[in-house]
């Protein structure tokens, strides 16, 4: 998913620059098309902090910068919370002079700098993020795809079809496969 909000603002500015062309109305066809199709997507917070969590992306995909704002407001927010997390694992049991003391002690807020600076950084490479433990973090939360179990249930359904009384002389496995490849068949 992560390349999908990058594609399409891609795609429509590309779409745009072309309106001086001859298809004006095969341009506003497709623009329709894909509001129709991927608007609720393209304004996702979600989606939107994971291209920008992409290296090879950050924020250089669009030029609107209230996309932009909602990506970051929404990484910015779970760094907090990730940080935070973090902290109250990290702490122990500390002496009451220690926390008579704590508030004057500043912990400068690492979350912004190490964004700051992961946005900052020209190179586009995946170990990149290696360098920011946070930003990493967040970032496989937010580009790692769900598995889906939907093709296994199919093929446990079918199988099911195929193991009965009546096959049992026959090789279930070969069956099986001749099923799953009858579309490559020539």
């Amino acid at each position: 998913m992560v390349w999908l909000l990058p594609t399409i603002y891609l795609l429509d500015s590309k779409l745009k620059k072309m309106e001086a062309s001859v298809c004006l109305p095969l341009i506003h066809a497709l623009q329709r098309g894909l509001q129709k199709r991927f608007g609720e997507f393209m304004e996702d917070p979600e989606l939107i902090s994971a291209a920008i969590l992409l290296p090879k992306f950050k924020t250089s995909w669009t030029d609107k910068a209230h996309i932009i704002k909602v990506g970051m407001d929404y990484i910015l927010r779970h760094l907090d919370a990730m940080k935070d997390t973090q902290e109250n694992e990290s702490q122990h049991v500390v002496s009451d002079e220690d926390d008579l003391f704590s508030s004057i002690k500043t912990v400068p807020s690492t979350r912004a700098s190490e964004l700051d600076v992961y946005l900052t950084c020209a190179s586009e490479e995946m170990e990149l993020l290696h360098s920011f433990p946070l930003v990493k973090k967040l970032s496989l939360k937010l580009n790692t795809p769900l598995p889906a179990s939907a093709a296994c249930e199919c093929l446990f359904g079918f199988a099911g079809q195929l193991f009965t009384p009546k096959r049992a002389s026959t090789n279930f496995e070969n069956q099986l496969i001749v099923k799953l490849n009858n579309k490559f068949k020539m």
